[in-house]
């Protein structure tokens, strides 16, 4: 078809004029019925519209006018869509326009998610060693109350810490002075915050800042006050090694990243998710060795039992508790015991608590 009726608007009026559209070798010529031109398009400036699916809406690409023209001849219409590159009925052009934003969404995601596995944890080791005790303090006063909160499922507030009743006060001593002798020896930059908190798990845990946790569970599986002993000394092994605050820059740096993806710029989880990190125990498996051999170490010059802490591991290995910090994506425990063991000194002559002060150490949960 070399012609075809169509309706064509001017841009600067809203006469609608019925007109002749004519196909030549550069463009398209308009004309009223009576044979006057009222417009000549190339096929190089000639675009495709939105328009219902029996129209074919065109307009001019760069135009200052808002002219259009509608063709309402498929076959007409068909012809025009051959002969203009910007012109396509068939929607492919949009489809693979739609198909490049895809694949640029999968690429950039892709590329988040590679940083946040690979670059978020070695930036967060190259900057923990740089921050300030001061901020780290701080950071563990956040997490901490988030720790706090998850811990606490029944909401006992001051009474979930052990150690404050009067028939307790007795064995908060005899932690304090368990704790003592490792920091003694430590000599850690920071001042260690331990209390035993009313939970069934055979569990410990260390948060940034020197905050330790110890369940009621851990010391009721203990046969002895060294075996207490060598679990926090393996959670000071954390804190010298601040795990915990890597563990918070690496959620703070996960929850910016995926904020990005979900609007959410403020990344105000950052905490939320250092917090859960600690409690679900995602430290690396080489993190965790180096807390084993820290605290092997810590026993020995500390002149206690450091098989103590290879014969909890042991102990405790076989357990289901859920959330059981000291062996979740740790390293095989019998692989554990054995190193300990090899780095332990001989045994020493007496335990950290004389039997009148570990008979006390065992009631620090009992109450009133």
């Amino acid at each position: 078809m070399s012609s075809a009726a169509g309706i064509y608007f001017d841009g600067i009026t809203s006469v609608r004029r019925d007109v002749i559209v004519e196909l030549s070798a550069a463009g398209l010529q308009i004309s009223d019925r009576d044979g006057r031109s009222r417009a000549q398009w190339s096929y190089d400036e000639i675009e495709g519209l939105d328009a219902p699916d029996n129209i074919l809406r065109l307009g001019r690409r760069g135009s200052a006018a808002l002219e259009r023209l509608e063709i309402r001849d498929s076959a007409f219409a068909a012809e025009i869509d051959a002969r203009s590159a910007n012109v396509d009925r068939s929607g492919a052009a949009q489809q693979r326009q739609s198909m490049r934003v895809i694949g640029w969404s999968v690429v950039a995601t892709a590329s988040l998610v590679l940083f946040a596995w690979f670059g978020v944890p070695a930036i967060a080791k190259r900057l923990t060693p740089l921050l300030p005790v001061s901020i780290e303090n701080m950071l563990g006063d956040a997490v901490n109350a988030q720790v706090r909160a998850m811990l606490d499922i029944r909401k006992a507030g001051a009474a979930f810490d052990c150690g404050i009743a009067a028939a307790e006060i007795p064995g908060r001593a005899a932690l304090d002075k368990l704790v003592k002798r490792l920091e003694a020896v430590a000599a850690l930059p920071l001042h260690l915050r331990t209390n035993v908190v009313r939970r069934d798990e055979a569990n410990a845990m260390a948060l940034p800042g020197g905050q330790v946790y110890v369940f009621q569970g851990l010391i009721a599986k203990a046969d002895n006050p060294d075996e207490v002993a060598g679990v926090i000394a393996h959670e000071i092994g954390h804190v010298a090694h601040r795990d915990g605050t890597k563990a918070v820059l690496e959620g703070g740096g996960l929850s910016f990243l995926f904020g990005m993806l979900l609007g959410d710029f403020v990344g105000g989880g950052a905490v939320v998710l250092a917090a859960k990190s600690i409690l679900q125990s995602s430290y690396s498996r080489e993190a965790e060795t180096a807390a084993d051999a820290y605290g092997a170490d810590l026993m020995n010059k500390a002149g206690g039992d450091a098989r103590a802490l290879a014969t909890m591991l042991d102990k405790i290995g076989g357990a289901t508790e859920p959330g059981m910090k000291i062996l979740m994506d740790h390293p095989d425990t019998k692989a554990r015991v054995a190193a300990i063991n090899k780095l332990a000194s001989a045994p020493p002559a007496s335990p950290f608590l004389d039997a009148s002060e570990w008979a006390a150490l065992r009631k620090i949960c009992a109450g009133s």
